[in-house]
């Protein structure tokens, strides 16, 4: 039988806290979030492998550097009100229900959707909602949020995304340029949204997210 437990402890140890995360409340919802739980049957023997995980549809898992480096860039506190774009089967969601008040996270496929809620209420995650919807329209009813995280890389933000975030809040994107994508920080002051490079990183890119193509005559 997997110990998946001695693996949790592995993937943290090795691969989080090397990339200089090391705030506890990243390092313990990362130690206490089983992440097999939150992947296809299929993958669970994959579930702590140091790379983006396929979940479908061109959709992954972020490695749980890219998550760690993400959430200590943001820096959350345990007041905020998270929204998690893109949140696959709810692992990203059920890491941050753990470090903040409220998560509502939205997915654009229905059986995800419903996994992501499923698995959430079956450990316990008691603070956070998944919404089916496109994922660039965010889900503007819930909010505006002190933290917006898109788990999937973005060509640009749609400006209703933005207007979303409150002010003084924080959003963290990958953005896909070139080869290597480059995660960058936005901090929002004044109606502004200043983007801060903080790491190099790369996802597919989400949909609602691409570039809009202009067409010369």
């Amino acid at each position: 039988m997997t110990d998946f437990t001695a693996r949790r402890t592995m993937m943290v140890d090795t691969q989080v806290r090397p990339s200089d995360v090391t705030k506890f409340p990243i390092i313990d919802a990362m130690l206490s979030i089983p992440r097999e739980a939150f992947v296809p049957v299929g993958l669970r023997e994959a579930a702590y492998v140091g790379e983006n995980l396929a979940l479908g549809g061109g959709r992954v898992m972020l490695e749980a550097r890219t998550l760690g480096k993400i959430l200590d860039g943001l820096v959350i506190e345990p007041n905020h009100v998270v929204l998690d774009l893109g949140c696959g089967l709810g692992y990203s969601t059920a890491v941050l229900a753990q470090m903040c008040d409220f998560v509502v996270a939205v997915e654009d496929d229905d059986t995800r959707a419903t996994m992501a809620q499923e698995t959430l209420s079956e450990h316990g995650v008691d603070n956070a909602a998944v919404m089916t919807g496109p994922l660039a329209e965010g889900s503007a009813k819930s909010g505006p949020y002190d933290i917006i995280t898109v788990q999937g890389a973005v060509e640009q933000v749609p400006a209703a995304l933005l207007s979303q975030l409150r002010d003084g809040g924080r959003i963290a994107c990958i953005f896909a340029e070139g080869a290597l994508g480059v995660v960058r920080i936005g901090h929002k002051v004044d109606g502004i949204v200043n983007w801060r490079f903080s790491f190099n990183a790369g996802a597919p890119i989400l949909a609602g997210f691409e570039k809009e193509t202009t067409f010369a005559l």
